[in-house]
């Protein structure tokens, strides 16, 4: 009984109405804090909502392209035009003088043209004229689309350029054919590849066709190359003597790499139904810009040769 008499006593204070009221401040602080909180919240929400409006409208023209900017841009492209060419001048130079090294330098000179001009387009994009971010997606999402559409053939172009700069199938000075045309690479362009053919042309050949079409590399990177020299004899000549004859012109001859095989090969040929034996002298010359040099002197010391030898005759060809 006098624990059940405690505990109603004790029930009856703690239920008073000063603990009431306490409760009720505690709720009322609780409700303006959520209220201050709401109202906290909606301004920020505003704030952020005006400041995205802000930066999606368009910047004046005159804080993104003035005089001053477009001056900047014109100097700053024509002194990184003339410092490239200089640079590729002057590795071309360097190249020419090194038969080992010419291969290997000429190889640079595109990488570096490339690498150079997209550092030349940073900095006058975002050094000189400096746009903003949601600017630069702008151009670049309505530059893409035009020129997408309006210039497919020179992207592809283009793209064959970067795609042959990466996966070599030639190098700048390497010795390829394409198609009819034979030659010497003298540049690896954005849009075309130019060789220089045995006359002395110079032949552009889009990128889009190079790699669309089988390519012959005479060299592979190397610095010389095999030489064939075809040479018509009467189908009664010696071939043995034909051979030794051909092989000693071959080793003798002031553009010969000695460090691979010289190898003679006889076939039947008719011509003007007439049988006649075409010798192929292939040897190697050690450098490649002596390639119809070298071709021209085997040619031209075989045929004095087997005469002076007497191994053929002038009315043989008769």
């Amino acid at each position: 009984m006098k624990k059940r008499f405690i505990y109603l006593v004790l029930l009856t204070l703690f239920s008073g109405p000063g603990f009431a009221q306490a409760d009720t401040v505690v709720l009322q602080d609780e409700e303006k804090a959520v209220v201050t909180d709401s109202a906290q919240l909606s301004t920020d929400s505003e704030d952020v909502v005006e400041k995205a409006r802000r930066n999606l409208q368009p910047p004046p023209i005159s804080e993104v392209i003035s005089f001053s900017k477009i001056f900047w841009s014109i100097i700053f492209l024509t002194i990184g035009y003339f410092f490239i060419r200089f640079i590729g001048s002057v590795l071309g130079s360097i190249a020419e003088r090194s038969t080992r090294y010419r291969i290997t330098i000429k190889g640079i000179i595109p990488v570096f043209n490339i690498l150079g001009w997209v550092f030349i387009l940073f900095v006058v994009i975002a050094g000189i004229f400096h746009p903003p971010l949601e600017t630069i997606v702008a151009v670049t999402a309505s530059v893409s689309i035009a020129v997408g559409f309006a210039a497919q053939d020179v992207l592809k172009n283009v793209f064959g350029g970067i795609m042959i700069l990466f996966d070599r199938p030639f190098k700048v000075g390497d010795k390829i054919e394409i198609g009819s045309h034979y030659g010497e690479v003298l540049e690896i362009g954005l849009r075309s590849t130019r060789i220089v053919t045995a006359d002395d042309s110079l032949v552009s050949v889009p990128n889009s066709e190079i790699m669309n079409q089988s390519v012959s590399n005479a060299n592979a990177g190397e610095a010389n190359c095999q030489v064939v020299a075809e040479i018509y004899l009467p189908i009664t000549v010696d071939t043995e003597k034909a051979r030794h004859v051909a092989m000693e012109v071959a080793q003798v001859s002031r553009f010969v790499y000695l460090n691979k095989p010289i190898v003679v090969l006889f076939f039947n040929e008719v011509k003007d139904r007439k049988s006649y034996l075409k010798m192929r002298l292939k040897a190697y010359v050690a450098d490649i810009r002596n390639e119809f040099a070298f071709k021209s002197d085997m040619t031209e010391m075989v045929m004095r040769e087997l005469l002076n030898a007497k191994i053929i005759s002038p009315d043989d060809f008769k």
